[in-house]
């Protein structure tokens, strides 16, 4: 499993969306993203589908879970 705490693009509250991990500043679940991708849609579809998640907090979440699975 992936260690978010450590990537500044993201956040959790237990008092929101079940705490599970979101995009820093919405209610946009980290999982939309990889569940989005693994369905056949682009980075830029995401981004647009999903107002104010930004492209450099996709690539930060995206760079995070790279760098995770390298160490792992």
């Amino acid at each position: 499993m992936i260690d978010w705490s450590s990537c500044p693009a993201v956040e959790r509250d237990p008092k929101r969306v079940s705490g599970a991990w979101v995009f820093r500043g919405t209610r946009v679940p980290v999982t939309a993203l990889f569940q989005n991708l693994e369905d056949g849609a682009q980075v830029s579809d995401f981004i647009a589908w999903f107002p104010g998640v930004t492209l450099a907090q996709v690539r930060a979440v995206l760079e995070h879970a790279a760098r995770s699975l390298e160490a792992a």
